[in-house]
Order: C-alpha cells, then sequence, then structure tokens
C-alpha cells in the first residue's frame, strides 16, 4: 500500500480532528489533577470500556501470549513513554511550545521507519523535504520562536522530547509485531497496559493524596476518555496497522491546523495571514509527502522488475532443493 486511502484514510482524518482538539482538554486536567494519575486512569477507562465495546460486537481476545506481550509492550512505549511524558510537560511548557515539539513525531517516525529492519528503507529526499516543510510550517503556525523555545523550563522540551521519541519507536514497533487480533481489542490491551503503568508510577509518585476530581477534571477526563482514547486511539491503530508509519505520523502536523481552524470556527479566534501561509505549507507537505511515497513504491516495483533474470521457457527446468518445485 503506497499511501493513505478508504478506510486508512478516514482513520486518519478521525486522529487529525479529534487529536488537535486534546491539547486544551489535558491542559485544562493537567492543572487540576495529578499529571500521571491523571494520564494512566484515562487509558484504563477508555481501555476497558473498549474492550467491552469490542467484545460484544463480536470480536475475540488473542489466544497467543505473543499477541497480549507485543500489544502490552507497545501500550507502555505509546502511552507510558510517550503520552504521559506530554501529559507532564504541560506542567512547565507552554501549549504552543509543546506543539512544536510533539510535531517532530513526523521526523522521529520517518527516522525509526528507516533504520529500523521491515520498513520502508532508506528515506527519499523528497520525503525529507517534506518533513522539513511541514516542520517550518508548523512553526510558523504556532508561532513560537527560537528564543521562547529556549526559555522555556528545560523540563518540558526534555520531556517532550523524549515522548515524541517513545511514541513514535512504539508506534514503529507496533508496525513491525501485529497482532491477530482486531485493531480494536489490541489498541485496548495497549490502553490498559500503558494505563496501568503509568497509575503504578503515579501511585509509586504519592499522587493520590492530591487526587480531587472535580467538575473541570471530570471533564477534562469525560473528553480525553471517548474522544481522544476510544474514537482517536482506536483510529491511530487502525491506520498504522493499514498504511505506511511515516504518512499516518503526518497526523501531527495537521493536529496544529484543526485547533487553528476550531479556534477561528467556534471561539470567533482570529487567523492571520502568517497562519493561512502556515497551513498551506503543512497541507502542501503531506500531500508531497503522500506522493513521495508513490512515486517510491513505483521506482522500487520498475527495480525489481529490472533486475529480475529472464528465463527461456523453451528449456527444460531443472528442479533445486531451494525451490518450492523441488519439493
Amino acid at each position: 500500500m503506497a499511501g493513505l486511502r478508504g478506510r486508512a484514510l478516514f482513520a486518519w482524518l478521525l486522529v487529525c480532528v479529534f487529536w488537535g482538539s486534546t491539547y486544551f482538554a489535558i491542559k485544562i486536567g493537567v492543572g487540576v489533577l495529578p499529571p500521571f494519575l491523571f494520564a494512566g486512569l484515562r487509558f484504563v477507562a477508555a481501555g476497558a470500556l473498549l474492550l467491552t465495546g469490542a467484545l460484544a460486537f463480536g470480536d475475540r481476545l488473542p489466544r497467543q501470549a505473543k499477541d497480549w506481550i507485543r500489544a502490552s509492550i507497545a501500550g507502555v512505549m505509546l502511552l507510558a513513554g510517550g503520552n504521559a511524558f506530554v501529559v507532564w510537560a504541560e506542567q512547565y511548557t507552554p501549549s504552543g511550545v509543546a506543539s512544536v515539539f510533539v510535531v517532530t513525531v513526523a521526523l522521529w517516525m520517518a527516522f525509526f521507519d528507516s533504520i529500523i529492519p521491515g520498513g520502508s528503507g532508506r528515506l527519499g529526499w523528497r520525503v525529507i523535504v517534506g518533513l522539513l516543510v511541514g516542520f517550518l510550517g508548523t512553526s510558523l503556525l504556532v508561532g513560537a520562536s527560537p528564543r521562547e523555545i529556549l526559555a522555556a523550563d528545560l523540563r518540558g522540551p526534555i520531556a517532550l522530547t523524549c515522548a515524541s521519541a517513545f511514541w513514535s519507536l512504539g508506534s514503529i514497533y507496533a508496525k513491525r509485531r501485529p497482532t491477530d487480533a482486531s485493531p480494536y481489542v489490541t489498541a485496548a490491551i495497549q490502553m490498559l497496559a500503558g494505563g496501568a503503568f503509568v497509575t503504578l508510577v503515579g501511585t509509586v509518585l504519592g499522587e493520590w493524596g492530591a487526587w480531587h476530581l472535580t467538575g473541570r477534571g471530570a471533564l477534562a477526563m469525560s473528553y480525553l476518555v471517548l474522544f481522544g482514547s476510544i474514537v482517536g486511539y482506536s483510529a491511530y491503530s487502525y491506520a498504522l496497522r493499514h498504511a505506511p508509519a511515516t504518512i499516518v505520523g503526518t497526523y501531527a502536523y495537521v493536529n496544529p491546523v484543526i485547533a487553528v481552524l476550531l479556534g477561528g470556527v467556534l471561539l470567533s479566534e482570529p487567523i492571520t495571514g502568517r497562519m493561512v501561509i502556515a497551513i498551506g505549507m503543512i497541507l502542501a507537505a503531506v500531500v508531497w509527502i503522500q506522493f513521495s511515497h508513490r512515486a517510491s513504491s513505483v521506482i522500487g516495483n520498475r527495480s525489481s522488475v529490472t533486475a529480475s533474470p529472464i528465463t527461456d521457457d523453451r528449456k527444460p527446468k531443472t528442479p533445486s532443493l531451494h525451490h518450492p518445485e523441488a519439493a
């Protein structure tokens, strides 16, 4: 599959829309709830609800232990190493600066996809150009200057860099180590494993003493469980299973665009000329990366055809011990 199409495209669009609105909910929740318990319990609740629904509609639990292990490892990397760090970092980093670091998910994912065996191989210059244009466009859209980024509390940027790397590595791991279960059951197991791990971290750090579920906290938690996790994370798991990881990772570029457009439509926030140019750069980068993968796929197919030996059907074939016909 060269790019996004059909159901994978629809799933990717769901990720772009719903995850583009979660940063605001995370900012509200982390302001009134301890970060690790907030992140962990959110995914435990979402995983339990999603698994119950998936089983009710006919999906089955994995039958092999390796599927449980693979889903659990991916969940810990994605949610404990990725999402939980984002939640923790937003205590010390402005949301605009945070979004710039989170956007590097697309860069990290393309990097890991190219160096880990079984991926797309060497990064072509077209994909590199698209990734850089998308990153510059997002920086322009957010309006975070290098001075603002450098002036931020170092705990935030360091945690966000680790979060982006862990999330990308977990995504590539999930892509390389698929399970026999449905994407929804797999996503539920990932959320339960990752959420339980993060909840354990919060417990060890003594966060239960600061846990007071107010109305704002409950509203943020409910929104993230339903739209951020059940809808968004399930869609992400589906898209990752059916499309190239580098292309799926471009959702990180589109999330800020969705946030800006929602703010302009629902909250009458101003959309400046700079934002319009930035949105154009981001969308152009996503389309460019999409067609770059298609071009690479076509070139690869042509190379394999050219490199394949030409056999003469008129000559008798001698069975080989290493050929299926010799069996």
